[in-house]
């Protein structure tokens, strides 16, 4: 368990339109390159209270907000390496701390506590998040993702995302099946910095009128069911009043 990682970064998330997503690649082509993954599949389960206390102190916009995530990249078998992710957001800047396990490791420790390893920090951590907020698996989120970076500057991270599709049903990472489209026909970018956007890339969002959006994954997915079942309840009151 010695792979860690830590990021502190800037993220802004923008929503593109087929015809955006497609001026945009085309402009900045000269600009960013695409890493040694290309176009690849990222499996996310995500972790809350059983009320979603967590998801839905999230969607309040506070100061701060976290979760926890265990995520996956490709195809996911039993010795794949997943990772274990605590991001925390705060007054605008991403603080992600992970911790790399394989498939069956992950697994006991999410099911019973156990590691056969010595724990590192983040493992320290994420234990902390667990006792405290007692979380289960809640959501299966899958995407296909693009992942750019800058040509000048390596420090620009540029993702784009098609093809986002969940399930809150048969929590596994190694299955991808039987998932509802979250976003169909749309592409959900996300730009990376420490600092300010360079002079280019802000120019030329201003030019393909792609403006940032306030846009979390699971928070649609978790509005999207509460909005269902307010319907559901809506037709149920309804049938009754007949």
């Amino acid at each position: 368990m010695s792979n860690q990682n830590v990021f502190e970064r800037v993220e802004k998330k923008y929503r593109l339109t087929q015809k955006q997503y497609d001026l945009f690649r085309d402009a900045a082509s000269q600009k960013i390159r695409m890493n040694e993954y290309g176009l690849h599949t990222i499996r996310n389960i995500y972790y809350d209270t059983p009320n979603y206390e967590l998801i839905r102190r999230s969607i309040d916009k506070p100061k701060y907000k976290e979760k926890l995530r265990l995520r996956g990249y490709g195809e996911i078998h039993e010795d794949s390496a997943v990772f274990l992710e605590i991001k925390k957001k705060y007054r605008g800047v991403v603080y992600k701390r992970r911790t790399q396990l394989a498939m069956m490791q992950a697994r006991a420790y999410l099911e019973s506590g156990n590691v056969t390893e010595k724990k590192n920090q983040i493992m320290k951590e994420i234990d902390y998040f667990i006792q405290f907020y007692r979380p289960k698996p809640r959501v299966y989120l899958a995407y296909d993702r693009e992942a750019f970076v800058g040509i000048e500057d390596e420090n620009l991270r540029i993702t784009i995302d098609r093809n986002i599709r969940s399930r809150s049903h048969r929590l596994e990472l190694s299955y991808d099946g039987e998932c509802e489209m979250l976003n169909p026909g749309e592409y959900l970018m996300e730009i990376k910095v420490k600092e300010a956007y360079p002079i280019w890339l802000a120019d030329l969002l201003g030019k393909l009128k792609i403006y940032p959006t306030s846009f979390s994954k699971y928070g649609e997915v978790y509005a999207q069911a509460v909005k269902n079942e307010s319907e559901r309840e809506e037709k149920r009151i309804c049938l009754q009043a007949y």
